[in-house]
């Protein structure tokens, strides 16, 4: 079934700059609550019945309709999790393919911040096969909509309010710079290197 956190609580506890250990617990336990949707949802779908399938209304088609939702919701968050812990930088050949994509590191900053700006919901770097670069992604409303389909994600940024309101309120900017402070940049080197050998 599907949860697991490659790193739990107490891996993080202590070790973040500007999230803290009450914010990192709350939002620990969000994530969780998509694990167990996620897994009943999953239970629940080969016994459910398919005949009355419809757009309006049947326990099957709301299933089906809410998967996406528990899905991205368990998985952004454990790339997000995973990506947090300040270790290493961009490694030589993923600072490349960022200037390459946004013209500098900076500018590739500057976007993704602005991304972040622009809505609740999830920014994304990562590879983009239909224009064979890198780009950030906006997804919005539930962690799917707005989703480029086929987008490998790299480096996982969440910003719905869950994610920091405890730290920082309504200081968005403040957390995006909290979270720029805490990347995992050997999680996100990893996750580019699989991607180039692929």
């Amino acid at each position: 079934m599907a949860g697991h956190v490659a790193k739990s609580y107490e891996a993080l506890r202590g070790k973040l700059h500007g999230i803290s250990n009450a914010q990192l617990e709350a939002h620990l336990t969000l994530y969780q609550g998509y694990v167990k949707k996620l897994n009943e949802i999953w239970e629940k779908l080969p016994k459910a019945d398919r005949s009355g399938a419809n757009y309006s209304y049947a326990d099957y088609s709301e299933l089906r309709r809410r998967e996406p939702v528990a899905y991205n919701g368990t998985y952004l968050h454990e790339l997000y999790f995973d990506n947090l812990g300040p270790d290493g930088q961009p490694a030589p050949e993923l600072k490349k393919a960022i200037e390459t994509a946004f013209g500098s590191y900076d500018a590739w900053v500057a976007d993704f911040k602005a991304c972040g700006q622009s809505a609740h919901g999830w920014v994304l770097l990562g590879y983009d096969p239909l224009r064979k670069q890198l780009s950030n992604n906006l997804v919005q409303g539930e962690h799917h909509v707005g989703l480029f389909a086929g987008h490998q994600p790299l480096l996982a940024l969440d910003v719905w309010e869950h994610a920091y309101f405890l730290d920082h309120q309504t200081k968005k900017a403040d957390y995006l710079t909290a979270f720029f402070n805490n990347i995992n940049w050997k999680a996100v080197n990893e996750r580019f290197a699989r991607h180039e050998t692929a």
